[in-house]
């Protein structure tokens, strides 16, 4: 009975000791040291969504993921890499939701044509409308 009491113990604890080893990334919270590299970082980052909390840019959020993201993003640019480059990276890697800047993909030219579309049937709903009362 008590090694059932500790196994059951131990599987409820096991999530509480579940902590990770990992140390932090470099340049996780750390900022590059010339500051015309870091407004390049910076930048980028705020058009960057976090994986984690979907709802916040990495530049702003706490989560692990969103550091280590801030992280290579910050090494690259020290490196020299285009921040295009970089943001066509992370895409291709996390795909096309990753990037708050919409892209131009064919597949979603209709997403982008619907408000067009719509707009031009409710002028043509308008204008029908407006000429029955005139008769």
């Amino acid at each position: 009975m008590k090694r059932l009491l500790a196994l059951i113990l131990l599987v409820f604890a096991a999530p509480a000791l579940a902590q990770t080893a990992l140390p932090p990334a470099p340049y996780a919270d750390r900022q590059l040291d010339d500051p015309a590299l870091e407004a390049k970082a910076r930048d980028l980052m705020t058009t960057i969504r976090c994986l984690t909390c979907q709802s916040q840019s990495i530049a702003d959020s706490n989560a692990s993921l969103a550091g280590d993201m801030r992280s290579e993003i910050r090494q690259r640019i020290a490196q020299g890499e285009a921040p295009e480059h970089i943001r066509a990276w992370l895409i291709q890697r996390y795909g096309d939701w990753v990037s708050y800047v919409p892209t131009a993909a064919p597949i979603l030219w209709p997403l982008w044509a619907a408000p067009l579309v719509l707009l031009f049937l409710g002028g043509l709903l308008v204008r029908s409308r407006i000429r029955r009362r005139r008769r």
